[in-house]
Parts: C-alpha cells; sequence; structure tokens
C-alpha cells in the first residue's frame, strides 16, 4: 500500500480548482467556486469547488470528491494513474516500495507501450486525414452523405487509400511489430515474411476512436461502395477494447450537457450524421452489444440515457441486451429510455429522410426502463391465462434482481404483480421462497477428505461457506481501487489460494492490470466472461449475494480480514507441525517464531462476526 499520509499529503499540495478548472468553466461564488456539474446535464450551476476543503460536490447529482477522484471519475484515469498524475504537477515522487523492482519496470514498460501504440495510431490517423483531402471520391461520398467539411474536421474523419500497402510511405519501417500490433497492419503467415504484410483498412472511410483523454486508440472503416463487410474496426489491443469505449463520447461531452441526455447509437456514421443534424450528444458502440461498462461510463457524463435500436428482430434482441445492462445502473434520479425507429430506417438515414424535428418527436415517444422491462417480460406471453401470466413474472424475476434498491424498483414489483394477477405480497413472498431454494442449492458442498488433505498447507485456509478469503474476494470486487494498493506479496499470496479464490483473484487482477478500478457490476460482468469463468462461478455467486453494511472504512476493513486470513494461515502451520511430533532446535525456534505471530495477530484482529 502507498505508505500512510501520503495521498494527505499529495492532497494538501493539489489545488483542486486548478484541477476542475481544466475541465470544467468555473466561477468565483464567495469563497467557493461555482459551475456546470460535468456528472450531469443541468443548465444551472449547482456544481461547487472549495478551495478550503479541497473538495467538489454537486447539489443536483451528488457527485462528491477531492482531486483524485475527480480524475478517476471525470476523466476516466485508474486511481494510481490519478496520482501519479497529480504528484507530477506538484513535483512530488509516488513510492513505488511496495512492488518489486521487476515489477515496477514492467508497469512502466506497459505504460510506455500504450502511449507509443497511441502515438503510431495518431500518425495513421494524420495520413487518413490528408488523404481525405486528396480523394475527390471520398469527399463527394461524405457529401453525399449530408456531411460538412466542419463537422468531418470534428470527428478527425480520413480516408484509407486502395492500395494493400499505402502505410509503408507513412512509417519508416514497414515490418515494425507496433504496426501489427496496433491492428494497422495484418501478418500473413510468417512474420519475417515482409511480402505478407498488408493494410487492415484499405478503400475505406476512416473514423478514429479517441478516448475521453483525446488519444487516438483505434480506427472504425467504413465501405464507399458495396462490399462486405460493411464496418471493419481495429481488432482488441493493449489500448483499445470494444467492450469499455464509446464511439464520439469525447467529442459529445459537451453535448451531453446541452442536450440533458446521452443517446447510444449503433453504427459511427450514425453519431456523426446526428451531429451535423443537431444532436451532438450521439455516442456509438463500437460493433458489440451494449455492456455494464458501457453504461457505467456514460452515467459519469449524464443522468440520462437514450437507446435507439431499428425496430427490426436484431434491434430487439439489442434492446434488450442494453436493458440487462442498464438495470444495475437504473437508480431511482436516472433516466434509461428505449427509442425503436421504423425496421427501413437507421438514425441516419431517418434524420436526412424526415429531418430533425421528426426524430425529435421520436425521442420524446421513448419507452421508458419500467415498460421495456415488463415488454421485455411479457414477450411471448399470453397474458389472458393463468400460464401466460406465470411465465411473465418467471421471465421478469432475473431482471428486477439487477435492479438497486429503491423506488423504482418497488414499483416495478408492484405493477408486475398486479399484471399477474397477484397481490404484491404474494409475489414477494414467491420471489423470496425462490431465492432462498436458489441460495441453499448454491451453498458449497461440504469439501471431501481429498480436498481437505489438498488444501492443509501451510499458510492455505480451507475454504468453506463463509470465511475471510469470501470476505476479501467481495471487498476487493466492491472496492476495487483497494486491490491496486495491496503489496505485491499480499497480492500473490491471494493469486495462490486454492480455488475458487486463487483463480478468482488472479482474474480480478488482470482486469484491474488492463482497465484500472471499475465498478462492481462491471467487474462480476467481465469475470462472468472470463477463461476460467466455471471454476469462478462458485465465488462468483457467493460474492453477488454477499451484503454487508460496515461502519469501518473500506482500507481497514480488507486490512483486518488480510490479518485473519494470515492469522488462519498461522493457525493451519501451528496444527501441521504440532502433528509431526519433531521436537528438533529448528522445529522449536519456527514454532516460537508463529506462536508469537499468532499473538500479534490476535491483538489486531477483531472477534470473527
Amino acid at each position: 500500500m502507498l505508505p500512510t499520509g501520503f495521498i494527505h499529503d499529495l492532497l494538501s499540495r493539489v489545488d483542486i480548482v486548478e484541477v476542475v478548472g481544466r475541465h470544467v468553466e468555473l466561477k468565483k461564488a464567495g469563497i467557493n467556486h461555482k459551475g456546470l456539474c460535468p456528472f450531469h446535464g443541468e443548465k444551472s450551476p449547482s456544481f461547487i469547488v472549495s478551495p478550503s476543503r479541497q473538495t467538489y460536490h454537486c447539489f443536483g447529482c451528488g457527485a462528491h470528491g477531492d482531486a483524485i477522484r475527480f480524475l478517476t471519475e471525470h476523466h476516466g484515469m485508474g486511481f494510481m494513474d490519478a496520482v501519479r498524475d497529480l504528484a507530477q504537477q506538484v513535483g512530488m515522487t509516488v513510492p513505488e516500495n511496495s512492488a518489486s523492482a521487476e515489477d515496477q519496470a514492467r508497469a512502466e514498460a506497459e505504460r510506455q507501450q500504450r502511449a507509443t501504440l497511441s502515438e503510431v495510431l495518431a500518425k495513421a490517423g494524420d495520413f487518413y486525414r490528408g488523404a481525405l483531402k486528396a480523394s475527390p471520391r471520398a469527399v463527394a461520398y461524405l457529401k453525399q452523405r449530408g456531411l460538412t467539411g466542419q463537422v468531418a474536421a470534428r470527428f478527425g474523419l480520413g480516408y484509407a487509400p486502395e492500395g494493400w500497402r499505402t502505410l509503408a510511405g507513412v512509417f519508416p519501417r514497414y515490418d515494425d511489430p507496433l504496426l501489427a500490433e496496433s491492428g494497422l497492419v495484418i501478418v500473413s503467415g510468417d512474420e519475417a515474411d515482409e511480402q505478407k504484410r498488408y493494410d487492415r483498412f484499405r478503400d475505406r472511410i476512416m473514423f478514429p476512436i479517441r478516448s475521453v483523454r483525446g488519444e487516438v486508440i483505434g480506427f472504425g472503416g467504413r465501405v464507399l461502395d458495396a462490399g462486405e463487410p460493411k464496418y471493419l474496426n481495429s481488432p482488441e489491443t493493449p489500448v483499445f477494447h470494444k467492450g469499455q469505449e464509446l464511439y464520439g463520447l469525447l467529442e459529445a461531452r459537451q453535448g451531453l450537457r446541452a442536450k440533458g441526455y446521452a443517446l447510444v447509437v449503433e453504427g459511427y456514421m450514425d453519431v456523426v450524421a446526428l451531429a451535423q443534424w443537431g444532436y451532438p450528444n450521439a455516442v456509438a458502440t463500437l460493433g458489440t452489444a451494449c455492456t455494464a461498462e458501457h453504461v457505467a461510463k456514460l452515467f459519469r457524463f449524464t443522468e440520462s440515457v437514450v437507446f435507439s435500436f431499428d425496430g427490426d428482430a436484431a434491434g430487439r434482441r439489442a434492446a434488450g441486451r442494453a436493458l440487462e445492462a442498464s438495470l444495475p445502473h437504473a437508480t431511482d434520479t436516472r433516466s434509461i429510455r428505449f427509442l425503436f425507429l421504423p425496421a427501413e430506417h437507421d438514425p441516419d438515414s431517418f434524420i436526412r429522410e424526415l429531418g430533425p424535428e421528426a426524430f425529435e418527436r421520436e425521442v420524446a415517444r421513448a419507452v421508458p426502463l419500467s415498460a421495456q422491462l415488463i415488454g421485455h417480460a411479457a414477450a411471448d406471453c399470453d397474458l389472458a391465462t393463468a400460464e401466460g401470466r406465470a411465465r411473465m413474472l418467471s421471465q421478469a424475476r432475473p431482471l428486477v434482481a439487477l435492479l438497486p434498491d429503491g423506488l423504482l424498483r418497488e414499483q416495478l414489483v408492484a405493477d408486475l404483480a398486479q399484471r399477474g394477477g397477484l397481490a404484491v405480497e404474494a409475489l414477494r413472498a414467491h420471489w423470496g421462497r425462490s431465492d432462498g431454494r436458489r441460495a441453499a442449492a448454491a451453498e458449497p458442498p461440504e469439501p471431501t477428505r481429498e480436498e481437505r488433505a489438498r488444501w492443509a498447507r501451510p499458510g492455505r485456509a480451507t475454504p468453506t461457506a463463509a470465511n475471510p478469503l469470501d470476505r476479501a474476494a467481495w471487498l476487493l470486487t466492491r472496492h476495487a481501487e483497494l486491490w491496486l494498493g495491496l503489496s505485491h506479496d499480499t497480492q500473490l499470496l491471494l493469486c495462490e489460494q486454492p480455488a475458487p479464490h486463487g483463480p478468482y483473484f488472479c482474474a480480478l487482477e488482470r482486469l484491474l492490470h488492463d482497465h484500472g478500478p471499475l465498478a462492481m457490476t462491471a467487474l462480476l460482468q467481465d469475470l462472468a466472461g472470463d477463461a476460467e469463468a466455471a471454476i469462478l462461478r462458485p465465488l462468483l455467486e457467493r460474492v453477488q449475494r454477499f451484503h454487508e453494511i460496515d461502519s469501518d472504512p473500506p482500507p481497514s476493513m480488507i486490512e483486518a480480514v488480510l490479518c485473519r486470513l494470515e492469522l488462519d494461515g498461522v493457525n493451519e502451520a501451528l496444527r501441521n507441525l504440532t502433528a509431526t511430533g519433531d521436537l528438533s532446535d529448528a522445529v522449536a525456534s519456527r514454532l516460537r517464531a508463529l506462536y508469537a505471530r499468532q499473538a500479534e495477530l490476535k491483538r489486531s484482529v477483531a472477534p470473527a462476526r
């Protein structure tokens, strides 16, 4: 962990007004500064920055925090990246004693790799923009789609020429591994054979994909004429993960504030065309279904989201996935709606053919999340029959379970009960019994003698239904930033635990290393899709059922859990040593050390709950 007091010293040197003022226009208001909140759309300023307290607070949406929190929530930075950024600004050095020199070198190499890949992609973007100006055919295509030069420049649109190796004239070395790693060049067969390298994007309109920090992280390319695939995206790279990025979010941030909501569409051209027609608040998923991480990222910038889908079967399926991704974020103060256009239209064609006023009317008629959930659950159900109503309620149950506690959830349960022909109390009682049966079925079986023998190793705790490892998994999933503060030895200790805990912590480490601290919902979704999901599933189920209210701050909670975990290991080692009957000096010395450590840990650990 970072040394005690370092964060406090850092924040005492940082001027939060200067940090926030780079991204929000602030005006002096007495002893404080005031501006429009960057976390939700508002027209009257309710966002206060206090230089005396070194905090910000929004009286509209409740966003609150310090300079580190602002960079992680608004700028999309990881916790340690935000700490390093602020430390650099005030001339402080971040202690790295908790990690080995090898780990520090590896982390620095990865940071440099990401920066280098973004530089390579930015250079390619400059080339594509120049090639667009030199291609009358590409310019004519964009004009035919109704785009002006201003909007093309705003989004950095470009053109990839028809040649197979045009990038060879842009980069000094066409065999540079960075070109393949960034997804710009495809290598077929033997990497040493330069003749088997060729440009991924050829004869396509190019849409640079930029992070909220303005870095180019990938591209989308659209064919000018008929051809397949219609859209071609960059592959997954160290800087580009489709399930986490939204096209146009960088350009849409001011539009989100002005319009008051985010409009989520499916295509790059939809985003650009909507911006052309007065909807600068549009963003798009990148050729993948909407994820919980997409939704969490949107709610950093606005409190209202409208999903736009085609009215065909594929659009309905996409809406179903977006609904499930949105439900965990549907608090009582947020608005989530679903817009379905006629099957023959996408947003681009609709607004070009019928105009922005007609599109605005469609947005106004967008279906609220509550109605979408009920409609989704009632699909293919004959509500005139008891069987159909039972099926609807059965299909609604897992959806309602994703909702956070609150008034919206209570109202939905009441509405579903009425539609299902039941009293609210009867529906709650039935669902409660079902949950109890599922929870009992999901409890881990009593370990076999062979499993106990396998787990009975020094420094290892036997997994049970409620042990420190379960609690550590819950804490580190709920407060992901704590993982980044653990020492390398502690992370290694957790990753070396028996299954399912060891694989769980390893998967957690991979995700946080790649993406920084994520919301609990996004982490659980990604863990459920991990390559070892079958091994992780029992623990995932327990973590999702684990609910605890603790007055202690999360760092103190995890420290207590780790102490308990170490105490269990010490106790296990003592049992193993005493069982051997060995009375040698070496064993006696080891026992004395273990008993001393046991006494120390017992003083630190509160009684088990």
